[in-house]
């Protein structure tokens, strides 16, 4: 190739510029250069002169700002959004040729912008010039715009900013340049400058009009429009969906591409936050800017599990974090590493080093937000860490990447392509789709300039060419230069179902179909678009014949397999029998035997937490309470006892319980805010105290025990236990094993009586009770076991404790209560057995955890419905439920 073939196209996007060189390539165009304008301009200028890109300009305006006196700015300098104004408005400024220092006498936020300008470009990099400063030195070189560019043809501009003008006036005396419009606008400012314009008639397409019910239904249109065109053999590379203003529509497009599996390229990219690189930098950025958490950190360590400080660390760490802490502070994560040894992580190696590194350093916060992003993140993650910093303050991070775009790896021209309308007007395509044809949406509406208005300085000069303007030459431009068709779109409500309405561009466009939102379509454009147009093809597919079924049984009255009915004998079923149970555990199989199947069979739990809530729940009220009364009375028996300990013995032992207790609850667990927590750990030390202070039955000479382990159960602490723990405790004629823990349990000195006490920490009854209809277990139950492990010739005693009131309700008979439950632990073990696993009357309560697995509102309807059915079933595991 020799110099004197060359030749410049200018063009004006990047997907201009990609068919443009497939184009070139494909009819053998050596020597064809193409690029825009302003890289035409940069050509010529020559030597090491670049034009400001975006992201050296945010860059050099975050260098500038915090040094550079701004005025009336002064006081919003700071705020996120500055940087980005302050890009917005030099851009401006400059496209439109504005002097800014030959204007700064003018008006005071004038000189204010022309000091930014200034710290600005002392800021960028050597050789990077304004668009004014780039025309002069192409002008001093312009006689060698022969050899450099070549005969210069410029397709797909209906405009060209105010600053290159003068450049592309003079570039006409040196070398030929033609203007090829085809039959879009031609601005009037080309008149007299010497460049030939080329014309063209325009297209005729078919222009159709429809109206679909939201932006979400234009976007499920426009994507089975696309696939009717591909059924019919149509290329990729001929199909267009185009809108002002893309964002509206990003996410439903993003989502519907999956599921569609069509090849749909976003020309102006898609959010950096979709990507996982994008996601990595969000993790990290919620740590930066809300403070380190343990969700947080869980979802950090998924995404960067491979860089930084989580790369030395073993497989499967995050076990050695207890789930439900929230570890919200720095000083409960420090005493959650000091607690750590080498045999808690999985691969018995001390990690405490490198992961008390990565927490330090993520705790330093927005201030090190540089530091913590070079540390964590690697590769494209951490590109796009560095270009958020450089886009707005760190302190709001998050919104800023959210606003990030990338590429989104698709090639342009072989694929379906999603893109802004002014893109479209420079690149047309033989079928094209435009949504959104909304008032206000298309064309969008003229807003002053953030930093400098109009009465300082009118839009129109400071932007010559306004975006309405813009909007409705690039629609005008769309329906000339396609070839086929053009279907033109738009949503009759918003998705708050407020009314929209008609773009000023329809006008004269005759009548609009009207789409259903389920209308049966001509072409779906996915598999479920396919199954949900087609119901009796659906309710063939097999989770759909389930799922049908289910919605029918359960609303009949007659128990079914949906409710619980598996065949007799299930292994699955005789296997959580066979296991060792608990007081809670027997409660659940009585009250709630569907309940006991699926969290013994199936594992199903409650999805935990560890977000800080605003006051403990009755059980976690619970929970401190019996913590602090273990520990105070562990504390109490290695003194002199309980038995001869005073009230300021039992005070001083509740407190320094309290404390200990709630240095580990920090730790481990959510807590309140601090008002509400240190109130919760005063009615803690109050019921504590007035619990371990009821003496009305003080066993002479007793010893005291708190947690007693017993059948099995692991202890809670290495305190003395009165018997073996590991010893089986099996509930006679009924073939279950029990195990537990006992509140506390006191033995008299001589061995012979022993009371066992259960705490309870919320309203007593009004009444006393026996069984509460199956739900008092515990005091019976221990009450054997503590008989059972200590021998028949110690006499028990059982009661209930409540000590907020206080009150102490004693079991008059633990035997016959004993032979009672009996009968009904054995109906219920050949109940499930043989296959009712049924709602019970704790089905779907307020204390029912597993609530959301059955239907909507299931203790209004669904269980009303069932319960008359489920109790016939039952038989005499449902007497339990009237029981005293």
């Amino acid at each position: 190739m020799t110099i004197a073939h060359r030749s410049t196209l200018v063009v004006h996007g990047r997907l201009a510029m990609r068919e443009s060189r497939l184009t070139a390539g494909r009819g053998g165009r050596h020597g064809l250069q193409i690029m825009s304008f302003e890289q035409a301009a940069v050509r010529l200028a020559g030597g090491f002169v670049r034009p400001i890109d975006d992201e050296s300009l945010r860059a050099a305006i975050q260098m500038a700002l915090p040094t550079t006196p701004m005025g009336e700015l002064e006081s919003i300098k700071a705020l996120p959004g500055m940087i980005d104004a302050a890009a917005d408005t030099l851009h401006k400024a400059w496209r439109a040729g504005i002097d800014l220092a030959a204007r700064a006498a003018d008006h005071p936020r004038l000189a204010a912008i022309s000091r930014l300008e200034a710290a600005v470009l002392d800021q960028l990099p050597p050789g990077t010039m304004r668009p004014l400063d780039i025309v002069a030195a192409a002008t001093a070189r312009i006689a060698h715009a022969p050899a450099v560019l070549g005969p210069m043809e410029i397709v797909g501009l209906t405009e060209l900013s105010p600053c290159w003008r003068p450049l592309l006036q003079a570039l006409t005396a040196h070398i030929p340049v033609q203007w090829t419009a085809g039959p879009r606008s031609i601005p009037a400012w080309l008149d007299g400058t010497g460049v030939t314009v080329a014309r063209a008639p325009a297209q005729t397409p078919r222009i159709s009009a429809v109206s679909a019910a939201t932006a979400y239904h234009e976007a499920v249109e426009a994507m089975r429009w696309a696939r009717s065109l591909l059924a019919t053999g149509v290329s990729p590379s001929e199909i267009a969906i185009a809108t002002a203003s893309p964002a509206d529509y990003d996410d439903h497009f993003l989502a519907l591409r999956a599921d569609a599996n069509i090849d749909l390229h976003f020309v102006h990219g898609v959010r950096t936050v979709t990507t996982r690189e994008g996601q990595a930098a969000a993790a990290l950025a919620d740590i930066v800017v809300r403070g380190l958490s343990q969700s947080r950190l869980r979802r950090l360590a998924a995404l960067c599990r491979d860089s930084g400080p989580f790369e030395t660390l073993p497989e499967g760490w995050l076990r050695v974090l207890p789930t439900d802490a929230p570890l919200s502070t720095l000083g409960t994560w420090n005493r959650l590493l000091a607690r750590l040894m080498a045999e808690d992580w999985p691969d018995g190696a001390d990690h405490v080093s490198a992961l008390r590194t990565a927490v330090a350093t993520l705790a330093k916060g927005p201030d090190a937000a540089g530091e913590i992003g070079e540390a964590f993140l690697k590769g494209r993650a951490l590109a796009i860490w560095r270009k958020a910093l450089l886009a707005g303050p760190a302190a709001s991070l998050d919104a800023t990447l959210e606003t990030l775009k990338q590429d989104d790896g698709l090639e342009a021209c072989v694929c379906v392509a999603w893109m802004p309308a002014s893109a479209l007007a420079a690149s047309p395509r033989r079928f094209v789709r435009l949504l959104g044809l909304n008032s206000s949406r298309w064309p969008r509406g003229i807003a002053e300039d953030r930093l400098i208005p109009d009465h300082i300085i009118p839009t129109p000069v400071l932007d010559p060419l306004p975006v309405n303007l813009a909007d409705r030459r690039d629609f005008e431009t769309i329906l000339a230069t396609t070839a086929d068709t053009v279907v033109l779109s738009r949503a009759r409500r918003d998705s708050d179902g407020r009314l929209l309405g008609r773009s000023p561009l329809l006008a004269g466009m005759g009548g609009e179909t009207y789409l259903r939102r389920n209308a049966t379509p001509r072409h779906a454009c996915s598999e479920t678009d396919r199954l949900m147009a087609r119901p009796q093809e659906f309710a063939a597919d097999p989770q759909a014949v389930g799922a049908q079924g289910c919605w029918r049984d359960w609303r009949k009255a007659e128990i079914t397999p949906h409710d619980g009915l598996v065949r007799a004998d299930h292994p699955l079923v005789l296997a959580i029998l066979s296991r060792t149970q608990s007081a809670s555990s027997l409660r659940r199989l009585l009250r709630n035997p569907l309940s006991f199947v699926w969290v013994y069979a199936f594992g199903w739990r409650e999805p935990q937490s560890s977000a800080e809530p605003l006051v403990l729940d009755a059980l976690g009220i619970g929970d401190l309470v019996h913590m602090v009364l273990d520990r105070a009375l562990r504390e109490l028996e290695t003194g002199g006892g309980l038995v001869s300990a005073d009230m300021e013995a039992i005070e001083a032992a509740v407190a320094q319980a309290a404390q200990a207790v709630a240095a580990d609850w920090e730790s481990e667990r959510p807590v309140p805010p601090a008002v509400i927590w240190g109130r919760t750990l005063d009615d803690a030390r109050v019921m504590a105290g007035r619990a371990l202070s009821y003496g009305d039955d003080l066993l002479p000479g007793a010893r005291s025990y708190g947690e007693v382990p017993f059948g099995g159960s692991e202890p809670k602490s290495d305190a003395e236990t009165p018997w073996d723990a590991s010893t089986p405790v099996t509930i006679p004629d009924t073939g279950f094993n029990i195990a537990g823990y006992i509140d506390r349990l006191d033995i008299s000195g001589d061995g012979k009586r022993a009371l066992v006490r259960d705490y309870k920490t919320g309203r007593p009854p009004r009444g006393d009770v026996r069984l509460n209809g199956g739900r008092e277990l515990q005091r019976c139950l221990y009450a054997f076991a503590v008989k059972a492990l200590l021998g028949d010739d110690v006499a028990i005693s059982a009661s209930l404790l409540y000590p907020r009131e206080p009150v102490d309700l004693q079991l008059d008979d633990p035997e016959a209560v004993l032979s009672e439950i009996t009968g009904y632990l054995r109906a219920a073990r050949a109940s499930l057995a043989g296959g009712a696993a049924l709602p019970g009357p704790d089905t779907g309560g307020d204390y029912d955890d597993l609530a959301f697995a059955l239907p909507a509102n299931a203790s209004a309807t669904y269980c009303k419905r069932k319960m008359p059915a489920a109790a016939e079933r039952l038989g005499e595991v449902g007497q339990v439920w009237e029981a005293e």
